[in-house]
Formats: structure tokens, C-alpha cells, sequence
């Protein structure tokens, strides 16, 4: 589907007004933060949530601007009801500068193949880590050679893995393991505080699954049941495979989680609470 319109700093534009000047070095360089939102079926998931981290990221990377959560909320629906778009992403840039500017657009999403949630998918490993870990920011270049690494294998995603040879998160995803009915997390210090990874941690809570944050390298992999990986476009997606090392079949305990997961989607009408 096209869009036709866009949101420039609360004005809703034609979609092909929307440019950035070769001259903005803030864009060239970085220096913004984004944040992607899922709408579906008229329901848009999470929106305060997404704009608080929005925020946050923006606060972290000292990145100052006039916009306040409510301001960048309307904009959203108001762009949402000029669009007319039922389901779609719609992805928040907010680019740093002397005059800050936000733009707001409407995406065509893009949802694995649902045999990948059977069958798992393959990651590969790549050693990296973000600068500025609870930060969602437009300084993705090694994140990208990463995913591009990761679909030149074959792979569906590339995990993170920082100086210590330790799992740290997905260039576009959070990671987890399990074993029985505890799930493990790496260590928050150093990940994204994913939306959807929220998610699953108040699903888990609320249908008896332990949680616990460790250190988890590649070689530990053999001693946990499984692993999955989440995303606002995946949900919660099993791990197939490691770089070398497979995962047997799905324990029933995973396969519980996105059942649960799911069903708290479906009824949530796109309020964490």
C-alpha cells in the first residue's frame, strides 16, 4: 500500500515532500533516534510506551528538542487518520540539530514467514556493541554490516556479542534462553529496552515463568532448552540455530510463552496495562 502522506513537526505533508537536505550533517552523521510502532487492524500497540523510550533514547544522547510525548502522540493519530491505515508501521524520526525536527511516516510492514514460528530461525554471531545500549539511535552502520553479514549466511539475524564473548541482543532484536520454565535475559545494563521484550517479561510474570538476567555466551547455548528472539514485528520468534549449534524441538514451555504471548496481543487492544 502507499501512503500519501507524512507528519513534519505536526504538519501532515504529501509523501513526496518528504526529503532530507544533503546539508544536514545531523542526519549524515546520526545524530537522531527513531522508533518503530505496529499498527494493526485500526490498533496502534504500545504508542506510550515507544515514545517514553523515544524520549529517553533522545535524553541519552543529549539531543534537545520542543517535542513533548503528547505533541508526538496526536501527530500520530492525526497522521494515522489522513493516511486511512488500518495496518502498517509507523516509524518516528527525530533528528537532533539547532532546530530539531520530528517526521513521522507510515510503513509497509514486513512479518516473517509464519513457518519460521515452527521451524525457528538461523542467527549468526558478529562482535560488536552499540555505544549507547538503552538508546535507539540512527547510528546503525555496524549494525547494519551485521544484518548484512547475517542474510549474505542465510540468516535471519546477527546477535550482538561484546568484548567479554558474551550475547547481548540482535542488531534489530532482543535474545533469550530458556530452561524449563525460567527464562534468561543478558544483563539489562548493556541492551535495548525492547517494547516487545517488555512484553514478554509481563507475560512471563503473569503465567508462572521464573526470569533472570545472566551473562550467556555462544559455548553456554548447549545447556539451556532453547532460545527466541523478540521484536515489535516478530512477536517472539524460536531460535532454530547458533552460528554451529542446533536447538532441538521446541520445549513445551516456549510454545506456551507465545501462545500466551499471543492471546495477551489479541486482548490487550494495544495497552501494556
Amino acid at each position: 500500500m502507499a501512503f500519501k502522506y507524512f507528519s513534519c513537526n505536526g504538519v501532515i505533508l504529501p509523501t513526496e515532500e518528504a526529503v532530507v537536505p544533503l546539508s544536514n550533517i545531523e542526519y549524515s552523521y546520526g545524530f537522531g533516534v527513531y522508533e518503530s510502532i505496529r499498527i494493526a487492524n485500526g490498533v496502534a500497540y504500545f504508542v506510550s510506551d515507544h515514545i517514553e523510550r523515544l524520549m529517553e533514547s533522545a535524553r541519552i544522547i543529549g539531543l534537545r528538542h520542543p517535542y513533548t510525548p503528547e505533541f508526538v502522540s496526536n501527530s500520530i493519530i492525526q497522521l494515522l487518520k489522513g493516511n486511512e491505515a488500518g495496518t502498517c508501521n509507523v516509524k518516528i524520526l527525530l533528528i537532533g540539530g539547532a532546530e530539531a525536527s520530528l517526521n513521522i511516516l507510515c510503513l509497509n510492514p514486513l512479518f516473517p514467514d509464519k513457518k519460521l514460528y515452527r521451524d525457528g530461525v538461523i542467527v549468526v554471531t558478529y562482535e560488536y556493541e552499540r555505544p549507547f545500549p538503552h538508546a535507539k539511535t540512527l547510528n546503525m552502520l555496524q549494525s547494519y554490516l551485521a544484518y548484512r553479514e547475517a542474510k549474505e549466511a542465510g540468516a535471519y539475524d546477527a546477535l550482538l556479542i561484546d568484548k567479554e564473548g558474551c550475547i547481548l541482543e540482535g542488531t534489530r532484536t532482543n535474545f533469550f534462553c530458556i530452561k524449563d520454565k525460567t527464562f534468561f535475559t543478558p544483563d539489562e545494563n548493556d541492551i535495548l529496552f525492547g517494547v516487545a521484550r517488555k512484553v514478554v517479561l509481563k507475560v512471563a510474570a503473569e503465567n508462572g515463568f521464573a526470569i533472570e538476567q545472566r551473562d550467556i555466551r555462544p559455548a553456554d547455548l548447549k545447556n539451556y532448552d532453547g532460545a527466541f528472539l523478540t521484536s515489535t514485528s516478530s512477536k517472539i520468534l524460536p531460535i532454530r540455530s547458533v552460528d554451529a549449534h542446533q536447538f532441538g524441538e521446541q520445549s513445551s514451555a516456549l510454545k506456551n510463552l507465545m501462545q500466551a504471548f499471543d492471546t495477551f496481543m489479541d486482548g490487550c487492544e494495544g495497552k501494556m496495562q
